[in-house]
């Protein structure tokens, strides 16, 4: 469940009792987007969504078990450039593109390159585009295997969510829990910062100062990503967790910056 951020005051008073640590692991508020990426891409940039990490891979599973072709009347795809007969290793969601992350953290870095991953992306999904095939279990593990692939891209291509999913998968860290708090508190200086930026939105009064926080706050993710990336690249499990943390928040006050509107308060979620 989301959470709005409340006004500074509240926020101060807040500080100051046990509710804090609560209140600062609120997940972040996403949303979900079935739509296969490839078709996006055909109209527009892919959107970037919530945390469904190991969803759509039991899905595919299960298709992948169900009965053979011959066993339902169906005549076998003869494309050799399918991957329905030979998929790739969906073990995680790194496995699935070896030609950009042949070494995943954490012996690999941390940082992706997000042009050859969107290239090997729409490679495999042209491959396994559900449109390929005609209504049957060769269509259904299409399906599945799309949305596997979609899952893994879209968590990989963002800081944020390609953090948290080696958090989750690799250390067993949730920074979303709401009961999160109670092993991994959040220091306050980072909660007096947030607060100073939120009071700055509140008074904001015109599109210029707006611009101007939104090219500070870019910065601040900027430098949270790079410090982000070099803690995993340290083997600083700890130093990763706040760092992504903080980036959580600065991309909580980008989304508010975003609706800013004169005379409209800011709701934050974070």
């Amino acid at each position: 469940m989301s959470r709005t951020i409340p006004t500074t005051a509240a926020l101060r008073q807040i500080s100051r009792s046990p509710a804090l640590s609560r209140t600062l692991n609120a997940p972040l508020a996403t949303t979900r987007n079935d739509i296969c990426i490839l078709c996006q891409h055909r109209t527009r940039h892919p959107s970037l969504t919530g945390r469904g990490f190991h969803s759509s891979r039991s899905i595919f599973a299960s298709s992948n078990a169900a009965a053979s072709p011959s066993q339902n009347g169906e005549q076998a795809s003869t494309d050799d450039d399918s991957l329905i007969n030979k998929p790739p290793d969906i073990s995680t969601h790194y496995t699935i593109f070896p030609s950009t992350i042949p070494t995943p953290p954490p012996n690999g870095p941390f940082d992706i390159s997000t042009p050859d991953l969107r290239r090997e992306f729409l490679s495999l999904q042209a491959r396994a585009h559900p449109d390929k095939y005609p209504p049957g279990i060769e269509k259904q593990r299409a399906e599945a295997l799309s949305a596997r692939i979609n899952e893994a891209y879209r968590t990989l291509t963002d800081p944020l969510t390609r953090a948290q999913y080696i958090l989750a998968s690799q250390h067993g860290i949730d920074v979303t829990a709401e009961d999160g708090a109670k092993d991994h508190p959040q220091d306050m200086e980072t909660l007096m910062q947030v607060l100073e930026v939120q009071e700055m939105i509140e008074e904001a009064q015109d599109e210029i100062t707006v611009a101007r926080l939104k090219d500070e706050n870019e910065e601040r993710i900027n430098g949270c990503v790079a410090e982000l990336g070099a803690a995993f690249d340290q083997g600083n499990v700890e130093e990763a967790r706040k760092e992504c943390v903080r980036l959580r928040f600065w991309y909580t006050i980008r989304d508010g910056l975003r609706e800013w509107e004169p005379g409209k308060g800011v709701r934050l979620i974070h």
